[in-house]
Order: structure tokens, then sequence, then C-alpha cells
């Protein structure tokens, strides 16, 4: 099916995503996986080449480029070499903690962090999860009061993304206790801010290069100059930003089921049993064709969410049904293609192995596939 998403310049930038990615990235994925630790350096490297951090305005450095379709390119060229872990550490900075600051800083602040962002010199995570709330963002006890010129916050933070190399990281914690949804705001808080901690990295079954930590606030004293947006609205901020977080995860899970799948269909055209290649099997072709069908399906749904959000009309209802409809999807085609691979699909050689334990974790992290159920059928009880 031929896809009427990109033009001519989005192809030319597809090439020095590639180029760059067959220079800098692949030949490291496999020591960074074994390290559990990506080189900070391909990020500078990476910025340099305009490989993410596109939206940041020229005076900062950046581009000035809004148009997610080369975010598409970027997820897409990752999948296809599987660095995945990588891809993730670029989708936080693009989909999650730029956006926070694109939007909710002021001049003085922008100042002070894009610059960093644009050359790669940067690295931000975002804090919402807690040991006791995830999904239920209004569950989080991580609190902030004020003193002075400061900010005191206390409490914990985990399965923070980017928690041990982040220089930046945006923290949500409730700043009234009494306020309703309109008790939270949101920090910024400093690699080197007094009271911060880092605790241990954590273990994971995927992404093994992609850091993941808890983060500790123990009386941490963060300039009131610090504070994103306006007191109190931090839920609000919240909310309004899961959309792009969403379209995110749902860019990253198309391109790696079609990555998968296209690998897969290589694997059954070569291997061969019962003298000849799979392909041969009709049991086989029938598999291939309805993963087929449903990839091109669901990018026909991705392609007009990409579409919307540049138009600015991506609803978080929208946002939501990619989000687990596609995550499903690539938690399922990518099960069968390891089937399909018989005894070589359980080697981690083979990147179908690999990308079956960095997808588990799609359908939990952004909001798990029930909560995105729940928000999409609250809309159609209130319709």
């Amino acid at each position: 099916m031929r896809r009427l998403l990109y033009e001519e310049d989005h192809e030319t930038y597809r090439n020095t995503v590639r180029e760059f990615l067959a220079r800098e990235v692949a030949p490291h994925q496999h020591d960074w996986d074994r390290d559990r630790w990506i080189d900070r350096a391909v990020f500078v490297r990476a910025a340099k080449a305009g490989i993410y951090a596109l939206q940041i305005d020229e005076r900062y450095g950046g581009s000035g480029e809004p148009d997610y379709r080369y975010r598409m390119v970027v997820c897409e060229e990752i999948a296809r070499i599987n660095a995945l872990s990588f891809g993730l550490t670029v989708s936080l900075q693009d989909d999650l903690v730029l956006h926070y600051l694109l939007d909710l800083t002021t001049d003085e602040q922008k100042g002070r962090w894009l610059p960093g962002f644009a050359t790669g010199e940067i690295i931000g995570a975002l804090a919402m999860t807690e040991p006791g709330a995830g999904s239920d963002l209004r569950g989080m006890r991580t609190t902030a009061r004020r003193d002075g010129d400061a900010w005191i916050l206390n409490g914990q933070k985990t399965f923070i993304s980017s928690g041990i190399m982040a220089d930046v990281v945006v923290v949500a914690a409730r700043t009234n206790a009494d306020g309703g949804s309109h008790s939270f705001s949101l920090f910024v808080v400093e690699r080197d801010t007094p009271g911060f901690e880092r605790g241990r990295k954590l273990d994971k079954i995927g992404l093994p290069a992609q850091d993941t930590a808890e983060l500790y606030f123990r009386d941490a004293r963060v300039p009131a100059a610090n504070m994103l947006g306006t007191a109190g609205e931090g839920l609000q901020y919240l909310m309004g930003h899961l959309p792009r977080e969403r379209l995110g995860v749902t860019a990253k899970a198309l391109a790696t089921t079609r990555a998968i799948y296209q690998s897969t269909v290589e694997y059954c055209k070569l291997r061969k049993a019962f003298g000849g290649p799979l392909t041969d099997q009709q049991h086989i072709r029938f598999e291939l064709a309805e993963m087929s069908t449903e990839i091109d399906v669901a990018q026909a749904y991705v392609d007009k969410s990409v579409l919307s959000y540049n138009a600015g009309e991506l609803t978080a209802v929208d946002a939501a049904k990619g989000k687990w409809y596609v995550s499903e999807l690539q938690k399922r085609v990518v099960d069968r293609c390891l089937q399909l691979h018989g005894g070589y699909g359980y080697m981690t050689e083979y990147p179908v192995a690999r990308a079956y334990l960095d997808t588990r974790v799609q359908t939990i992290y952004g909001g798990t596939t029930e909560i995105m159920k729940e928000i999409i059928g609250r809309d159609i009880a209130a319709g």
C-alpha cells in the first residue's frame, strides 16, 4: 500500500537519519545493551545531525520545525535497526520533556534549558509515577511547600526513564492538600539540587540500555524560578500533554511492528522446511497475510493521527485509541513473528527475540491499555 503521508523533504531527511544511525548507533547498540547504558556522546551527535529537538526555535539552537512527520521518520528508521533503547531515549526528549519546556516555560527559562537540549548536552526526564501512584495521577504523594524564594520537595518517584542520565527532571508534586484537581504543580529539578538523590538503576526484562530509576526528594530545595507554568495547574498540564506522549508511543509501536514483520517475511522466504521455503506453506502465508493487513489498517489510523496532531486537532480520546490498539497489536504481532522463527526466535541474536522483550512495556507505560479504554468509554458514555 502506497503511503501518502510523506513528501520529498521527509524522504530526504530519512536518508540523513539512516546514515546517522548506521554510523553512530548500529555499531554500538549491542554494547550499550550489554553495559545497560547508552554513551551520552551519541545524543550530542544526534542533536547536531537533527535527529531530535527539531521543534526548538532557531534562537535557542533548534530548527523551529513542528511537523511530526519528521518524528515518524526517526521512529521508523530506529525500528529498522532495532535500536529500541536509543529510540525510547530520543522519544523521551521529543515527545515528553521538550514538549513541556516548549509550552510552559518563560523566556528566561527557555534561555536556561533549551540551548542545552538543542545541542544534546542536556538530557531530560519526566517524573510522575510513584510507588503507590501510576495511572492514578491524583494519588501522587510527593509534596512541595513554599519557603521564601524556593520550594521544598519531599517524596519518591519510580520507573523514571532516563532517571540516572537526566540533567533536568520535570517533577509533579502536590502543592495544595485541599485543592482537588488544582492540588499539583510542576517543577524542573536540576541535577545538583541539594536533597535530590538518584536511587538504584532498575533491572528490567527489556530495553536494557535505557536507564530507568528511582528518584528521591528529601527536603530538596528547588528555586521558585524553576516552577513550570502556574501553581496548582500541574494536573491540567499533565493531562493536556498526554496526547503527544501517547502519539509517540503509538508511532514507536507501529514502526517496530512493521520492522519485525518485514524481517520475519524475509526469514520465512529463506528458511527451508519440508523441501522448500516456509512461504510454500499455506498456513504461513495466511499468518503473514493477516499481519500485513492488520499493520496496514493500523498505519492508516496512525498517519491520520499524525496529520491531526500537526493541525492541532488530535484529541485525548483519539490518542488513547491509537495507543491501546497499536501497542496491543505490536505485542500480538511480535509474538506471532517469534513463533514463525521457531527455535531461532528464542535466540537473542535475532531481532525478533530482543523486540519481544522490549515490546512488553508498550501496553503499560504512557497509560495502560485498561486506562486507555476507560478514557474512551467515559467519552462514549458522556456523549
